[in-house]
């Protein structure tokens, strides 16, 4: 087959073997594609359909909300505190504990009924510089209920908030992380900050930003692994402790060979550079049972296990 050159997401259809998928997948990432998968021959509407959901559930990350607020409506938002943190565990696939618990932010305001999601809210603060603003806000709240929420699980775990790749161009960045900390006499270690792979971390600012993250103790974790820039090979330098295999790697994998041969990779790399593994976006009991059925103990987070929930 002629590799020719996209910039969509494709799937490669032929009889191939697991070598060959790994190579497509790596070529794929090299050319700032998402390979969504194979479709081996003959082709079975089973197959299609699968793969067909797959490409609808990556489609989803871009899709807009009805809803997008303005610049003055976010503004006001932030400066009446209404920015609020929801939580989605993340479960331990061998003690069925909870690890660690995401905060995803929302906005709940009077005047609407259900609160507002990011993707109504997130591009808007990235483009008017007020992320910052968001981010701190959120980290502040979710910082403060932490001692709470220790007493409700009856054991202590981390807190992963998101944070932006435009945010690591700052290098006073653990600073400002740590002045919060502080407040509410939190460590660092009690903290992962999830980075998504959207994007290419490849300015000098960025990865020294990383760097001084980790050197104060931070988790460093990559996002949403699979439909970005990272690789394997960038994984072994760059000082994360997490990666978080995006769901539409996750979805289906009982079934899927080529979303199989990515994830067995991710569990024997996760093994040697002691990384923790986070399966997201399970909401099949098929899919939470492949799962535990690696030796390695991979974090679990889904609406199968628990919605965000305030």
């Amino acid at each position: 087959n002629t590799y020719v050159h996209f910039r969509n997401d494709h799937v490669i259809v032929s009889e191939m073997d697991v070598r060959v998928i790994s190579l497509a997948s790596e070529l794929a990432r090299k050319e700032m594609t998402h390979l969504i998968g194979n479709l081996p021959k003959p082709i079975l509407i089973e197959n299609l359909t699968a793969i067909l959901d797959k490409l609808h559930l990556f489609l989803q990350k871009g899709v807009q909300s009805n809803l997008e607020l303005t610049e003055d409506e976010l503004l006001n938002a932030i400066t009446e505190n209404q920015i609020t943190p929801f939580y989605q565990p993340k479960v331990d696939s061998k003690t069925n504990k909870v690890s660690s618990i995401e905060v995803l932010a929302r906005i709940i305001r009077p005047q609407d009924l259900n609160p507002i999601p990011p993707s109504a809210f997130i591009p808007v603060a990235e483009k008017y510089d007020l992320i910052n603003l968001l981010t701190f806000q959120l980290f502040e709240k979710s910082t403060a209920d932490h001692s709470r929420l220790v007493q409700t699980l009856d054991h202590d775990f981390k807190t992963a908030i998101n944070l932006s790749s435009i945010q690591l161009r700052d290098l006073d960045c653990p600073n400002k992380l740590g002045t919060i900390l502080d407040i509410y006499d939190m460590k660092p270690a009690q903290v992962i900050l999830e980075i998504t792979e959207e994007y290419a971390l490849d300015s000098p600012e960025q990865l020294e930003t990383l760097n001084r993250l980790r050197m104060r103790g931070f988790g460093l974790s990559l996002d949403d692994f699979g439909t970005g820039f990272t690789n394997l090979n960038q994984l072994r330098t760059l000082p994360f402790t997490e990666i978080k295999i995006d769901r539409s790697l996750i979805s289906g994998i009982h079934n899927d060979p080529f979303s199989q041969t990515i994830v067995n990779a991710l569990v024997d790399l996760s093994k040697k550079q002691n990384i923790d593994l986070v399966a997201e976006g399970i909401e099949l009991f098929e899919e939470l049972e492949f799962l535990q059925n690696y030796d390695r103990n991979i974090l679990m987070q889904g609406y199968l296990i628990s919605k965000p929930k305030p």
